[in-house]
């Protein structure tokens, strides 16, 4: 479990390097989506299961406003990628700078901080993420539905902006 908590982690950790490192859109998209696959498998292993689903494919449904407004909005025909020079040495101070922070604050993590809900089993009646379901569908389930005419509102907004000269959103560059 320790094992599979750090590939997660280290992940994460990466994937924030490759989205804050790249000025291209399409290769910070990519980076997105891997730091919200990593995000809530961390928070899936921690117990909650259901709430890192529903972060997942609302976090996706969110990437995919952001990203179709920033390919729209992109000009270069040939964008920096990963291997590119400027690109490495960004991600290279940036994960200096990882490093050193964690260097600092070493001292205080163990492995045994790694506790998941459902490992307290003896002492609950239900599962970790239950009742926070139970929450999101009572007293969240307005802010549910607001959340999601949010982001439909933001698509409809974002290909309104990108359409151009009325020729609509997929037009010839």
């Amino acid at each position: 479990m320790f094992f599979l908590m750090m590939v997660m982690l280290v992940g994460l950790i990466l994937g924030l390097v490759a989205v804050a490192s790249n000025p291209s859109p399409y290769f910070a998209a990519l980076g997105l989506v891997v730091v919200a696959g990593f995000g809530c498998g961390v928070l899936a292993s921690h117990g909650g299961s259901f709430l890192s689903l529903v972060l997942f494919l609302i976090y996706l449904g969110g990437m995919l406003v952001v990203f179709a407004y920033s390919a729209a909005l992109a000009a270069e025909p040939y964008p920096e990628s990963w291997g590119s020079y400027p690109v490495v040495v960004s991600m290279l101070i940036y994960v200096a700078g990882v490093c050193l922070v964690s260097g600092v604050f070493w001292a205080g993590w163990y492995e045994s901080s790694w506790v998941s809900v459902d490992e307290f089993g003896e002492f609950s009646v239900a599962r970790g993420d239950t009742e926070g379901v139970a929450l999101m569908y009572s007293l969240g389930g307005g802010m549910l539905v607001i959340s999601a005419w949010v982001l439909l509102l933001a698509l409809f907004v974002v290909l309104e902006l990108t359409r151009g000269l009325s020729r609509g959103t997929l037009r010839a560059v």
